[in-house]
């Protein structure tokens, strides 16, 4: 048995004369339908058609984003993700046209290409599926209750979350092996496979998927919008088990709509917020200035005059003189070591036109006192 790929598209009333039977996809909508048998529509060159046989010369149609396998008594004997026209040859051997999915599909069909038993049926039964091959958009998914998340700056914290993923068929063997086989099933919706077990453990495992991005990556909740592919990545790592290696499928790309931490752990974040301010120094600093400038503001507005407002100024500014000086000096702390000044010249420290302060070593330059320490020199 084999697929010939047929060089010339033949179609009219003509059509019968050269093929007994002609096997396409029916009409379907493709936004909702997963597998769809083949309908076989028998040709005027076929005189005494038999059901459940495509006969020897037939044509098979695969259409654009989907793939095609025909199973003769439980095992499948072609295969087809590649568009286009073929000829049925049962005289060569089997063919796998395997376009776009790789060669994976090979060893998935001899693995479990043969375990197809269509519930008892009769002795001779081929049948023709297709499988959809398209990415399915707009899933969405959310937390109903709040999840927890370990946060690479916060820790562990409770977020809700919602988004939306795409998913599609990678192994249609496999897939229709699971759902096919055993109970033959004229169509079958994205719905009859995802709707309930897939779709919850998607959601389930959606949080695990986060925690990990954001431990290997070493980012923060707020800026997981940023990777969605690493999370897709992540989800199929995770789902593997479950969706590909029982159903072919996969997950390309998950978009995070956004997280929302709760209440209480934003208390915890803010609190974390501002010890790590007051723990730098530069930022005390330009905490008081911002507060200093504010307070001018202010006072220079008090209903009970400017004198009054400054007044009031003065005596907070004294009360929090020690805090600012305390500011200062760890700023100062926390500035880099400067070289040290040109060191004073034994020679040039006496007599009149010094070139070095004697107190500070500073340059003068001849002047009268020294610009840096105002020590009087002459």
């Amino acid at each position: 048995m084999g697929l010939i790929k047929a060089l010339t598209s033949s179609t009219g009333s003509s059509f019968g004369d050269q093929f007994k039977e002609y096997v396409t996809r029916p009409q379907v909508d493709e936004k909702n339908v997963l597998i769809v048998r083949g309908e076989v529509k028998h040709g005027e060159g076929n005189k005494n058609p038999s059901e459940g046989v495509i006969s020897n010369g037939s044509k098979i149609i695969v259409p654009e984003n989907w793939a095609m396998m025909l199973i003769d008594n439980g095992k499948i004997v072609e295969f087809s993700s590649e568009p286009g026209e073929f000829i049925y040859d049962n005289g060569s051997e089997p063919s796998i046209f395997y376009g776009g999915l790789g060669k994976g599909i090979v060893e998935t069909i001899k693995t479990i290409g043969n375990r197809f038993t269509f519930g008892g049926q009769t002795a001779r039964d081929q049948r023709v599926y297709y499988v959809n091959l398209l990415t399915v958009l707009g899933n969405k998914f959310g937390s109903a209750q709040p999840k927890k998340i370990t946060d690479e700056k916060y820790g562990i914290i409770e977020v809700t979350f919602f988004g939306e993923y795409a998913y599609k068929v990678e192994d249609p063997v496999t897939l229709v092996s699971k759902v096919i086989g055993g109970n033959p099933k004229d169509v079958v919706t994205f719905d009859d496979v995802m709707e309930s077990q897939l779709k919850q453990e998607f959601v389930e495992q959606i949080t695990r998927a986060i925690s990990e991005v954001m431990r290997v990556k070493k980012v923060s909740f707020g800026d997981m919008g940023l990777y969605g592919s690493d999370i897709s990545d992540q989800m199929n790592e995770i789902l593997s088990p479950s969706w590909k290696e029982k159903y072919g499928l996969i997950v390309t790309d998950v978009a995070m709509g956004d997280i929302n931490v709760t209440e209480a752990s934003m208390e915890r974040i803010n609190k974390i917020d501002d010890a790590a301010i007051f723990s730098d120094a530069r930022l005390q600093s330009g905490l008081m200035a911002t507060a200093s400038a504010e307070a001018l503001k202010n006072a220079a507005s008090n209903s009970n005059g400017a004198m009054m407002g400054f007044a009031g100024m003065n005596m907070a500014g004294n009360a929090g003189a020690g805090l600012m000086g305390a500011v200062n000096q760890n700023v100062q702390n926390t500035q880099p070591v400067q070289p040290a000044q040109d060191t004073v010249s034994p020679e040039s420290t006496t007599g009149e036109g010094l070139n070095f302060c004697p107190n500070c070593g500073a340059k003068t330059n001849g002047t009268n006192f020294c610009g840096n320490c105002g020590t009087k020199l002459k």
